[in-house]
């Protein structure tokens, strides 16, 4: 039971920080809480479960269409729907409440509320400590793992990671400097969604699609910024693994586990609301010290 407690946070903790690190991104930048984050997650499953089964697209095409279709679409979003009102905080969360909800009106209406399936992309188990790891399961630890090393590089190693660490941290300084404050905000929401649907296109042999699948990570990724500290990378981080690891004893050690591991995040940001608001790592983009 141990080492399957291990796997499981370990997989999950790495889906649960791409998608915590892009809701991080697109906030401490452009000052968004985009709960629609996660339908385009839902998208982009959508996406590549359509590629695979009705238009025999192979698997790497597949993946690499679904996430630059909705990362494109993120964009159109952006531009009609939240750019507008993006002065008004109230009004963008509603407009992507909004928006999360149209997207799961269509796949709805689109597939049906059934639940379907994708095969694996990498067939086969590896024997670890006793414990059987299916090599999909291998294969979305791994892609997690290189999406948050290439987004650390992207954030610290380059001219566009810096004009978006500068951004978030102070705004009108930024704007003051001469940087494009508004190119920076699409930059940051592509590439923030574009890890969303990479988690989504990963995850999806290992979870079943359907139009409400959004909703589930969407308590969770909320439980991991408030945890984290909203706008904190390394927050996301640590914040998914531990809520990650957390629902995976949950699961484990509990009859109805797999039932009660949404209320036990929400409990969890709920404590740290009340204890410490500012979650474990504070305001966003802190620097290292």
């Amino acid at each position: 039971m141990l080492q399957d407690i291990l796997v499981t946070g370990l997989v999950n903790g790495g889906v649960y920080a791409l998608l915590a690190i892009g809701f991080s991104l697109i906030f401490g930048v452009a000052r968004i809480v985009n709960i629609a984050h996660t339908a385009f997650y839902m998208l982009a499953a959508y996406c590549f479960y359509t590629l695979l089964t009705r238009f025999n697209v192979g698997f790497a095409l597949a993946g690499v269409l679904s996430v630059l279709g909705v990362t494109l679409l993120s964009l159109v979003c952006y531009r009609l729907v939240i750019e507008p009102v993006r002065e008004h905080e109230s009004a963008v969360l509603i407009s992507t409440i909004a928006l999360g909800l149209i997207f799961q009106e269509l796949m709805l209406a689109a597939y049906g509320g059934n639940f379907l399936g994708v095969p694996s992309t990498i067939e086969g188990v590896m024997r670890v400590g006793g414990v059987s790891i299916p090599y999909q399961r291998l294969l979305i630890l791994a892609v997690a793992a290189v999406m948050l090393i290439a987004t650390w590089f992207f954030l610290y190693r380059t001219r566009v990671g810096l004009a978006i660490r500068a951004t978030a941290n102070d705004l009108e300084v930024a704007n003051l400097m001469g940087m494009n404050v508004h190119r920076m905000a699409m930059v940051t929401v592509a590439f923030s969604v574009g890890l969303a649907a990479i988690a989504g296109v990963v995850a999806t042999p290992v979870t079943a699609v359907h139009p409400f699948m959004w909703l589930d990570p969407l308590v969770t990724m909320l439980a991991i910024v408030v945890l984290g500290g909203l706008g904190s990378l390394k927050g996301s981080i640590i914040g998914a693994l531990i809520i990650a690891y957390v629902e995976a004893i949950t699961v484990f050690t509990l009859p109805e586990g797999a039932h009660l591991k949404g209320a036990v995040a929400l409990g969890i940001m709920v404590a740290v609301l009340l204890a410490r608001p500012e979650g474990l790592f504070g305001v966003a983009f802190e620097e290292e010290r």
